[in-house]
């Protein structure tokens, strides 16, 4: 029996991060709508800060979606994650710095800033009953124990899913395996979800190990477009797991969004 696994799709949100792609709003509605109907589980719509005007376009694609839950990303500001319940959207996906590098080097902050500043988030998303996913920011360069540390933490707060993000894209598939064994040995109930950029051409291959050692959700755009070189390729996610995952998608039908993807780039949609 094959083994049940989630799509999180971020082509709205990352994919957009590629150099030279902008959406406009009615090609993200499109494109959304689109993704919905393929079956992914959850559609990553955008990103949030504190001027987020462009983000307008949420109420028509929340309107008319079906089933796929739809996510805004924000960064671990409160006042991102307050602007991000404003637009009510089904989850909220907040990033957390976990590696020494981005907590010290680049935020000059510590361990617990970051560990009473989650809390400040969560406290904010439970105030409108909106659930939040946390993604582990560079996780292939942190401390595995302060990794530990936080995910037990964000579990006794009622936090269902953690995101292991390859961040700088820099992931092999044996220290993939590793990271998500202890996190899931850590804490059992944890949903983890994998987040894989393809800097070294190994995001499919990483996706692919990091979900066999327990990940249940995996995250892909059209393509494979996103920031840098890109993100784990959908369809070749789907295409190389089809024998050992249950996506709950066709891939065939993947091809078809493609080309309404490809059409809007070229300008081509209407």
């Amino acid at each position: 029996m094959k083994i049940k696994k989630k799509i999180v799709d971020t082509t709205l949100r990352d994919g957009e991060q590629c150099p030279g792609i902008v959406f406009r709003p009615e090609d993200k509605i499109r494109l959304g709508l689109l993704l919905d109907k393929l079956g992914v589980y959850e559609i990553e719509a955008g990103c949030v800060d504190i001027h987020s005007d462009d983000l307008q376009y949420l109420d028509k694609l929340m309107g008319q979606k079906k089933n796929a839950l739809v996510s805004l990303w924000c960064r671990m500001r409160q006042e991102d994650v307050e602007e991000a319940c404003l637009f009510q959207p089904d989850l909220i996906h907040v990033g957390v710095p976990v590696s020494y590098v981005q907590i010290y080097s680049k935020l000059n902050k510590n361990k617990v800033w970051v560990q009473r500043e989650i809390k400040s988030c969560l406290e904010i998303a439970n105030n409108y009953n909106i659930p939040v996913t946390v993604g582990l920011e560079d996780a292939t360069r942190a401390d595995i124990g302060f990794i530990l540390t936080l995910v037990r933490q964000l579990y006794s707060m009622g936090v269902k899913t953690v995101r292991v993000a390859d961040t700088v894209g820099t992931l092999t598939p044996d220290r993939g395996f590793e990271i998500v064994k202890q996190i899931h040995s850590a804490v059992k109930e944890l949903n983890i979800e994998i987040h894989e950029h393809n800097d070294l051409g190994m995001a499919v291959a990483n996706s692919i190990v990091m979900a066999k050692a327990g990940g249940t959700m995996i995250d892909c755009t059209l393509l494979g477009i996103g920031e840098r070189v890109g993100n784990c390729n959908l369809y070749d996610f789907a295409h190389a797991t089809e024998t050992i995952f249950d996506l709950g998608i066709d891939k065939k039908k993947i091809k078809e969004v493609e080309q309404e993807l490809i059409d809007i780039l070229k300008g081509g949609v209407e």
